[in-house]
């Protein structure tokens, strides 16, 4: 007959290969954790990297300064002068006047406007305005004093004219005008009243 192997608790009790046994423990007597305890929980989930944030929040910064760049360079872009202007104000009001009252161009007119007044469809409504006059009587013409400087100072000056209007059936129409002009890389003008 063979022999339990030795550590086993069913070797008989003479045995030379019989030792000590460790006492067991009923599973049922076993004490529950104490209250308080947290279930458990799982491994953490992994934190998101903080790298896509920092590239988020870059771009998004990035993205502000450019259209604020943007804007900023059309406002002043918009406002700057295009072209040389006149050389003396009187020139300046002369190649207004030929533009909406000979040619009848809004925008030849419009490119004599300083850009702080710039606004072609008003420009486009005056010149409309005379074509309509143009359309409702007899071959008009119209013609004007020669444009004086009433006060200049600086870069700024006021020049007064009147423009008069003639029919074929001899109807006449007379209308002063007083303009304002500025100076910046010539003279333009800027206000008509």
């Amino acid at each position: 007959m063979t022999e339990p192997p030795s550590g086993d608790p069913a070797a008989p009790a003479g045995s030379a290969a019989a030792t000590p046994s460790v006492p067991r423990q009923d599973p049922s007597a076993i004490p529950p954790p104490p209250a308080g305890y947290p279930a458990y929980q799982g491994p953490e989930a992994p934190r998101r990297k903080r790298g896509v944030l920092v590239a988020s929040i870059a771009l998004a910064v990035i993205l502000v300064l450019c259209a604020g760049g943007g804007v900023a360079a059309f406002l002043t872009l918009r406002t700057a002068e295009t072209g040389t202007g006149a050389k003396e104000p009187e020139a300046a009001v002369e190649e207004f006047l030929n533009a909406v009252y000979k040619d009848r161009d809004a925008g030849k007119a419009a490119a004599l406007v300083c850009s702080a007044s710039r606004d072609d469809e008003k420009i486009a409504a005056k010149v409309a305005e005379v074509e309509r006059y143009a359309a409702t009587y007899q071959n008009p013409r119209f013609r004007w004093s020669a444009p004086r400087v009433d006060n200049q100072t600086g870069d700024r000056a006021t020049v007064t004219t009147k423009v008069t209007m003639t029919t074929a059936d001899e109807k006449l129409a007379d209308l002063p005008l007083r303009f304002t002009v500025v100076k910046k890389t010539g003279w333009w003008v800027c206000e008509v009243a």
